[in-house]
Formats: structure tokens, sequence, C-alpha cells
């Protein structure tokens, strides 16, 4: 009843089926998993190489887990891939939850991408490749966005369950709404006073719970949830609300805020999802995936997922991680969001060479002046304007030309300040006006940002895949979801190796 045997013929070849059927146990051989199960008294149901060849498919076919086992129930490809019997019923859905858990806890969670990067170094595709290209795509979130009202309800539901005491203390002082209820309050939600008086009570509520709870020495078992739910409660009290007109805010008075928290919480059921704004016209809900791709062959070398905002996940800083590993000089490609200063001097310290478009510098004048139109002399510590006016550069990096601005010629083209046109001039100035130097005068340096710009989109356009199905993430907190990027990294560059004729012969693995 050996699928393989029976049906083996039917999948294609050069498939990743056919590939996982013939190959499984050597790109993820069983003692790469030892660590996972260190108790000698009993293995593991589900045999380690059948467990990484699920978890490739279903990332790389993005599916749910019930839909991955009823594939591997029903679909013949599937039992062939994992070595089962045609009459195998695979196993339960929890069995997936199961091995993330296990691998997320371990020192190497991205172990299947590690495994599946090692044969690609062992084909020797990569080698002479010098360019590493950077980008990053917005994923959606799992999860509804919460407004403030459903997230306090919901924040305090979330107390009274995980941490011990609090069903007492809500039971017993807290008004604002029945929390037996996950729903919002009958109210007009219409009438602005209504909607004012029950803000207040449930932010009354929170901040009384956080209060009365502050203080309680917890079990070890529940100390991590209970502290986790009363820090979220305590943010979401806070940072959608400021105290109502003509409050003091120690009245109790509060109102919705009139901005949005730079680093806003928007779900309590996952409460690592941010805003995001990818352009100014293209706003989203999720996390950030950043991904190194040599640009030839579409091979993803390095991946993380963050935030989707906050100064530690821009993509500038990120990318220096994604350059880890690579152990020889780089031409590092990459769009206006990486060419910061930082990450140009950082890329440069490590012997590579940064290939990455500047951004536009916007003049205080449409059509005007912009700061490389002002000769900068570091030396002298100068800055000369268009009409050959020269300024100190101050201790903070300014200049002020103020009243040398006064009648001149030039002005209209300049400024629009009364106080005449003022610099603030970066500290790696000189860097960055190297760089914007090099982007104009350099025919080769554009043109091969060009050349390879269209296959570092095309991988992208992988990773979300047709229709752009996988934007829309399965799972929530970044650490799930940055495994799923990394075994969906580890399915799309087996594919990848297979279309440029990834073979196994004696010697290792080769591209035909």
């Amino acid at each position: 009843m050996d699928a393989a045997a029976l049906v083996g013929h039917l999948v294609p070849a050069g498939s990743v089926f056919a590939f996982l059927s013939e190959h499984r146990r050597e790109v993820f051989p069983a003692k790469m998993f030892e660590d996972l199960f260190p108790s000698r008294t009993g293995r593991p149901s589900l045999a380690c190489e059948v467990a990484a060849s699920v978890m490739v498919l279903q990332a790389l076919h993005d599916l749910s887990d019930r839909e991955t086992v009823q594939a591997l129930r029903c679909d013949l490809r599937w039992k062939v891939a994992c070595g089962l019997a045609l009459d195998d019923e695979g196993f339960d859905p929890s069995t997936l939850t199961y091995w993330r858990r296990r691998l997320a806890n371990s020192d190497r969670p991205n172990r299947i991408f590690d495994a599946v990067r090692a044969v690609v170094a062992e084909t020797g595709v990569l080698q002479g490749k010098t360019r590493r290209a950077l980008d990053s795509v917005v994923l959606d979130d799992a999860v509804a966005t919460q407004d403030t009202v459903t997230q306090l309800i919901a924040a305090i539901r979330r107390v009274r369950r995980e941490v011990p005491g609090a069903a007492d203390i809500i039971a017993a002082r807290c008004r604002a709404h029945d929390y037996d209820d996950p729903g919002k309050p009958a109210i007009a939600w219409d009438d602005q006073a209504a909607r004012e008086t029950l803000v207040s009570a449930l932010v009354n509520d929170a901040t009384m719970v956080v209060d009365a709870l502050a203080d309680n020495e917890f079990d070890d078992n529940v100390q991590d949830k209970a502290s986790q739910a009363l820090a979220l409660l305590a943010l979401i009290a806070g940072q959608d609300v400021e105290p109502a007109q003509d409050s003091d805010g120690t009245d109790g008075r509060w109102r919705i805020a009139g901005n949005v928290a730079g680093d806003r919480v928007i779900s309590v059921t996952d409460p690592e999802a941010r805003h995001v704004h990818k352009t100014v016209h293209q706003r989203q809900d999720g996390y950030k995936a950043h991904v190194a791709i040599e640009p030839t062959t579409g091979i993803f070398t390095a991946g993380q997922l963050a935030k989707a905002n906050g100064q530690n996940n821009h993509e500038a800083v990120i990318a220096a991680r994604l350059l880890d590993d690579e152990d020889g000089p780089r031409q590092v490609l990459g769009d206006s969001a990486y060419s910061t200063a930082d990450l140009r001097e950082e890329i440069t310290n490590r012997g590579h060479t940064a290939l990455i478009k500047p951004p536009p510098l916007r003049p205080p004048v449409e059509n005007g002046y912009t700061v490389d139109d002002f000769t900068v002399d570091e030396d002298s510590g100068t800055a000369t304007c268009p009409n050959d006016v020269t300024r100190r550069i101050t201790a903070g990096r300014t200049v002020s030309f103020g009243k040398a601005c006064t009648g001149c010629p030039l002005r209209p083209r300049c400024t629009t300040s009364k106080q005449g046109r003022t610099l603030h001039l970066h500290r790696h100035d000189t860097l960055l006006r190297s760089a914007r130097r090099d982007w104009r005068t350099d025919q080769q340096l554009r043109d091969t940002y060009r050349q390879h710009r269209p296959m570092v989109e095309r991988s992208i356009a992988w990773l979300i895949g047709p229709k752009s199905r996988c934007r829309k993430l399965r799972y929530r907190g970044v650490t799930t979801n940055n495994h799923w990027l990394h075994t969906r990294m580890a399915a799309l560059n087996l594919r990848r190796l297979l279309n440029l004729g990834l073979t196994h012969n004696n010697s290792g693995w080769a591209i035909a």
C-alpha cells in the first residue's frame, strides 16, 4: 500500500512532491531534530522528516493546519512526498501546532530554512554571485483591528480570565459593562456625551483593576500570563484616550484621543500587530517581512519578520542583520528605504558596496534649491549658498543664513521663511551627498540597480503568492509568523532550485 511504489509515477518529475519523496531524509535527517525530544523514554509519533516535509508543503501551498491534514489524507502527491501508505489517515491538526511550538522554543527555530540553505550552498548556485538585494513587504495580520471600546472590554475580560483574584474584584467593583458579554454596550453611539460617559467608565474600571492587582504576587505557573495581561490592560487604558474637555485628568472624565499613538496596539488578540504605512496612500495592519535575495537566481538568502513600525524595526536597521552571514564582499542593492547614512556606513565598514537608490530631496520651494546646491566644507566648518554667502556650521549641525537672504535675488527659489534659509545637516552629510552625487552621475550604477530590480519584485511576488493570497497571515505574534516566513522561504528556495536543475549524485547536491 506504499503510495510511492504504487502511484509515484503519477507525481510530476521535478516537482517539490517528487523531490521530497526521494530526498526528504537527506535534507531533513532525524538527527536534525533530536534536541526537540531530549527524553529517552520515547520518540515523536510523527517521523521528523515527515513533519518537516509536511510543514514545507503547507507553507508552499499556504494551507491551514486542518487543510494540510486533509491534503495529507486525500492527495496522492502528499502521500508520495511524505512516504505514507495509500490508506494512511494522517494525524490530528494540533500536531502541527505542537511541532511549531517545539521549534519556536528551541535554539534553532529556523532549522528547516537552514537545511535548505545548506543545500543551496552545496550546489554552488550562488558561487560567484556577489550581489544581494534587500526589500520588505507588508503582511496583513490574522486578526481584526479593534476600536478602543472593544479593546478595553477584551483586555478586562483577559485579566479576569488569567489573573488570580481578578474575577472577584471585577464582579464587585466594575460597573461600566457586563463583562460576561464580549460585545459592545447598547448605547446611543451617535451621542457624543454617551460615548464619552462609556469611555470614561471603561477607563476607570481598567485603571482600578490595574491598581488593585499591581502589587499582587502570583505563582510561577501563572506569573507570566498574569503580568502580561495586566501590562496590556494598562497600555490599552492609556494609549487611545485623553482627558475630556475642561478636565485635568484627575476627575475620571475621558474621551477618545484626537491623535493615534505612534506604537498603538490594534488588537488585544494579537498585541504585536501594528498600523503600517508602506506608502502615503497604502495603509495596512500587520507586520513587515524583511528579506535578502540573490537577484539573478531569486534565491532568498536571509529573512526576518518584525513589527511593522518602530525605529528598531526600520528597513535600514534590520538590513544589517540580514547581511550578517555574508562572508565576502557584496554589492548591496536596495530602494530608498535603505538609504540611511548609518546603513551605508555599516555596509562600507563590512567591506561591501552600496548600490542603494537615494530618496529624492524636497526643496522648500517647488523646483528650487536643495541642500545639494549648497557647498559644505567640513574642514573649515562652513556652508556656502548659491549666492556665494558663507556661514558657519553650528555645533548642532545647523546653518542659518538669516539676514543674508533679505534682498537676495535668488530668494524666491530658495526659501519662503521670513527668517531666511536654514540648513539642518546630517552628521554623515558628506556620505549622503556622495551617494546622491554618484546616483546622478554614475549611469552604470543606475543601470545595475534597474537590471536586477525586476527579479527582486518577482521574488517578493513569489513570497506573497498568486493574487497575494499569502499576504494574509495565519498566525499571531512575531515569533510564530517569523517561523512561517522562514519555512515559506525554504519552500520557495527548494522549488527554485528544482527549476534550476537540482540533482543529487555521489558527491552531493548539484545543479545540472
